[in-house]
C-alpha cells in the first residue's frame, strides 16, 4: 500500500446535537473527498464519534487525556495522531471546517518548496450551512460560489487548521482543545523555532460552518476559564501570534517571502500595548482598536 502524503486528524465534539453532528459530518466527508493521498483520523471518546467513524470508514483513536473539566488536551490529541500516522506530514483541523480540493494541491506546493521546518496555516470563511453537503460532481464549485456570495472572511487571529512535518510539536503545554489561545501559540512557537510560517489563504478556501456555543453555556470562547488558562500556558498575550506573523505566503501556487514593514511595526505596537495595559487600561484598549483598524485596512 502506498503511503499517503498527509495525515489529517481532528477531535470532534459529541454528535449528540443535530446541527453539530451535521456540520461535523460535512467536514469529515470533505476530508475524505481529498482522496487516497490523505488519511483521516478521528480522536477522542465523545458521544457518537465511534459510530460516525465506523459509518464513514474513518480510523478512530479513543482514549485521549483530559483536564479536570473533562476537556481533551491538545498534546494528547497530537501524540495519538503522530503515533498512528502513516504520512510524513500532519494536518490538524477543527471539526467544523470543510475543505476543497485546492487544499491538497496547496500542501503539495508547500511541501515541495519547504520539505521541513514549516507551518502552513490560513484564514477561514464563515458561512451558514444548515443542510448536508452533496458531494456530487461540481460540489466544490457550487460551495465556492456560495461562500463568496454569503460568507465572511475571518480575522487573522482565528486559525482553524495547521499543516506541519510529522516530528514537529512533540512538546506542547497542556492546552484544552476548543478553547482560545493555543492556535495563536502554534504560530508563536513556529516563529520562535525559526520555522517558515506560510499563510495559504489566497490558495486555500477553508469553510467554517457557523454554529452556536451552547457547550460553553452561551459564553464567548475567549471568556471561559479554560481559554484564560490556555493563554497563560502559552506565555501570555505577547505570545498570541496571528497570521500577521506569517513569514511566507502561498499565492497562485508559489511560496514567496511575505513581509510588510508597516504591518510588522503596527503588530509590535499592538503587542506592546497588550503587555503593558491590556485589558484593564482604557487608553490601551482604545489604541489597540485603532491599530487593529489600520491593520484591517492594510490587510
Amino acid at each position: 500500500m502506498t503511503s499517503p502524503l498527509l495525515t489529517l486528524f481532528s477531535a470532534p465534539k459529541p454528535f449528540d446535537r443535530e446541527h453539530i453532528a451535521l456540520i461535523q459530518r460535512n467536514a469529515i466527508r470533505s476530508w475524505l473527498a481529498l482522496g487516497a493521498e490523505v488519511e483521516v483520523l478521528l480522536i477522542g471518546d465523545e458521544a457518537g464519534l465511534a459510530e460516525t467513524a465506523a459509518e464513514l470508514g474513518v480510523r478512530h483513536l479513543p482514549q485521549v487525556a483530559r483536564n479536570e473539566k473533562g476537556t481533551p488536551l491538545i498534546p494528547s490529541i497530537f501524540a495519538r495522531a503522530r503515533e498512528a500516522a502513516r504520512a510524513p506530514y500532519l494536518a490538524y483541523f477543527n471539526a467544523d471546517i470543510v475543505v476543497l480540493p485546492d487544499f491538497l494541491e496547496a500542501v503539495r506546493r508547500v511541501t515541495a518548496a519547504l520539505p521541513d521546518r514549516f507551518l502552513m496555516v490560513g484564514r477561514r470563511w464563515d458561512v451558514d450551512i444548515t443542510t448536508p453537503l452533496a458531494f456530487s460532481q461540481g460540489w466544490a464549485h457550487r460551495l465556492r460560489e456560495d461562500v463568496f456570495r454569503s460568507g465572511r472572511l475571518h480575522s487573522h487571529f482565528g486559525i482553524d487548521y495547521f499543516v506541519f512535518p510529522k516530528g514537529a510539536y512533540a512538546d506542547m503545554p497542556p492546552f484544552a482543545v476548543g478553547r482560545a489561545g493555543w492556535d495563536n501559540w502554534m504560530i508563536y512557537h513556529a516563529r520562535a523555532q525559526g520555522w517558515k510560517v506560510i499563510d495559504a489563504t489566497p490558495d486555500v478556501l477553508a469553510v467554517h460552518q457557523n454554529h452556536d456555543y451552547a457547550h460553553l453555556a452561551g459564553r464567548r470562547v475567549y471568556d471561559v476559564e479554560e481559554s484564560q488558562v490556555n493563554v497563560r500556558l502559552a506565555g501570555g498575550r505577547s505570545h498570541m501570534f496571528s497570521l500577521w506573523e506569517a513569514t511566507h505566503r502561498l499565492e497562485n501556487g508559489r511560496v514567496r517571502r511575505y513581509f510588510r514593514p508597516h504591518i510588522a511595526l503596527l503588530r509590535r505596537v499592538e503587542l506592546g500595548l497588550q503587555r503593558h495595559g491590556y485589558p484593564s487600561s482604557r487608553p490601551a484598549r482604545f489604541l489597540i482598536q485603532r491599530v487593529r483598524g489600520l491593520l484591517q485596512r492594510w490587510q
